[in-house]
């Protein structure tokens, strides 16, 4: 098996779901399917004996949810990134997901070449969340310090903070789950010089990190 080749669990209750993306997955040479898991003390158990790149877990399933698997994955050092793909995009299952160590949360509705970039920003150890998602998650992601500094900074300048072409550029493709690395490829710029635009995007938008700001970017349809 080639070295690029990326290994993939499957976690979901449902057979048939889980025979559908099996499928879809190996008629891709660059991906290899190690086993399934019908709940989440299966799939901590498949991930010690497997070893995968990349977990795909829904979240709600008898018999043990996603979250409580991903909490333990975290807990024991796995290796393998968990990319959460459900059909539930609540405040009540996005955070505790992203909180627990999901590196990114996509839903079932996405598209077969959307869920392969995703899996391979993940197996990278990037975070990829859907536009629904992101959505979702960003009333959580604001803590309430962070809220009350954002509604002063509105007071004092009667909008918000707009994001220059480069910083939109920027973020657009952090949303895609590109690297720093690639961006500034893409982007004829050095790497230093994402990492400041990025800082100047967190400082703009109240984000604490590349999730926050996708989302935050989302929110106020600075991205669409």
């Amino acid at each position: 098996m080639s070295a690029d080749v990326i290994t993939l669990l499957l976690v979901d209750d449902h057979p048939v779901v889980r025979d559908g993306l099996r499928g879809m997955f190996a008629a891709d040479p660059g991906f290899r399917v190690l086993g399934e898991a019908s709940s989440g003390p299966e799939a901590v158990a498949c991930v010690a004996a497997l070893d995968p790149d990349v977990v795909l877990m829904d979240l709600r399933m008898p018999g043990g949810g996603g979250v409580e698997a991903i909490t333990e994955l975290t807990r024991l050092g796995a290796r393998a990134r968990v990319l959460v793909l459900t059909t539930y995009d609540t405040d009540a299952d996005t955070l505790p997901a992203i909180e627990a160590g999901a590196t990114g949360y996509l839903l079932k509705d996405a598209p077969r070449d959307e869920l392969f970039t995703a899996v391979r920003a993940a197996a990278e150890g990037r975070t990829v969340l859907s536009p629904a998602v992101a959505s979702r998650l960003v009333a959580a992601v604001r803590t309430p310090a962070a809220r009350g500094e954002t509604a002063r900074g509105r007071e004092q300048t009667g909008a918000d903070t707009p994001l220059s072409t480069r910083e939109r550029e920027v973020l657009a493709l952090v949303a895609k789950g590109t690297s720093n690395r690639e961006i500034a490829r893409l982007l004829f710029v050095s790497e230093a010089t994402v990492k400041t635009h990025l800082t100047h995007i967190y400082a703009k938008l109240g984000a604490a990190d590349r999730a926050a700001a996708v989302a935050q970017a989302y929110e106020r349809r600075i991205l669409g």
